[in-house]
């Protein structure tokens, strides 16, 4: 046989890993290259960034999901802080597209995908899987939201996510107060159109420099919502404490890997406007209905 090797599968998982609910929001910055390609070089000398009109692109990704198991079920919250990026041994292979084109899933070879800079989560288990199977720089972390929901007294396009510091120890994920950096979004009332734009490619980088690609697809269309100038203040990032030597720093201070997430974020996006966000939610399976007396 010719080719390179599959990753390994390791014990206990399987894969593919399917989901059996997904609800999911990101948001899209265009920003300015120099910062991005310099961290790329650095954690994904592989990749480089893609260039939409001569702005590199961050994405922040909020996931809720649910997985059963043989023995029972669990709820994962994740949020990734990525950046669209491709092989650069592929660069004469993309298509010319720009940020609307790709959001809208335009780029049908899927070169152009997520190079994770930072993955916060919730289970352990996650955490131990998407680094040994995705090679995700995937660290604890915990988060309250607030999303749509069918199951709420009236459905609004309103989300707001707050990602929180986090510790695993031998009892599990140990949850501190201190919040890392906050998401709102309000999409009501704005235009979205239906877009097929998964598979999308994760890309990660292995303890020995390999280049990993790993494809997750939905299988229902995401909704895009386009920003421009009169609409990006819809969504706002807060950002918490960057480091306590070096707040507003370029690079962090003490504080492990989830303050450093925060003065990448800090270094990367800044206070650049959103230029687009997508949604998803899983459809409804079943309904409980409204009780009735028996007379």
């Amino acid at each position: 046989m010719t080719g390179l090797p599959l990753p390994p599968v390791p014990e206990p998982y399987y894969l593919p890993f399917h989901y059996g609910a997904l609800h999911n929001i990101g948001v899209d910055y265009l920003v300015d290259p120099g910062p991005v390609q310099e961290l790329l070089a650095e954690r994904h000398p592989a990749l480089a960034a893609a260039d939409f009109g001569g702005r590199a692109c961050v994405s922040l990704n909020y996931q809720l999901y649910f997985a059963q198991y043989p023995t029972g079920g669990g709820i994962t919250e994740e949020v990734e802080i990525n950046v669209i990026a491709h092989p650069r041994s592929a660069a004469d292979r993309l298509p010319a597209v720009d940020y609307g084109q790709y959001a809208r899933g335009h780029d049908q070879t899927r070169l152009l995908g997520i190079a994770r800079l930072h993955v916060l989560c919730d289970n352990p288990l996650a955490i131990d899987a998407g680094t040994r199977l995705y090679a995700e720089p995937k660290h604890p972390g915990w988060f309250t939201a607030v999303l749509p929901s069918l199951n709420a007294a009236a459905v609004h396009d309103r989300w707001s996510v707050a990602c929180h510091r986090a510790t695993l120890g031998p009892d599990g994920l140990r949850r501190h107060e201190e919040e890392l950096f906050a998401v709102e979004a309000d999409l009501a009332g704005l235009d979205s159109e239906p877009v097929v734009n998964t598979p999308v490619t994760g890309y990660g980088t292995d303890e020995k420099g390999r280049l990993l690609a790993g494809p997750l697809t939905v299988h229902q269309p995401y909704r895009f919502h386009p920003l421009d100038a009169r609409t990006a203040d819809r969504v706002r990032l807060t950002l918490g404490e960057r480091g306590p030597e070096s707040p507003g720093a370029d690079r962090p201070g003490p504080g492990g890997p989830a303050r450093e997430a925060v003065a990448d974020l800090a270094r990367l996006v800044g206070d650049a406007p959103a230029a687009g966000a997508w949604t998803y939610q899983s459809a409804p399976v079943a309904a409980h209905h409204r009780p009735y007396y028996i007379p």
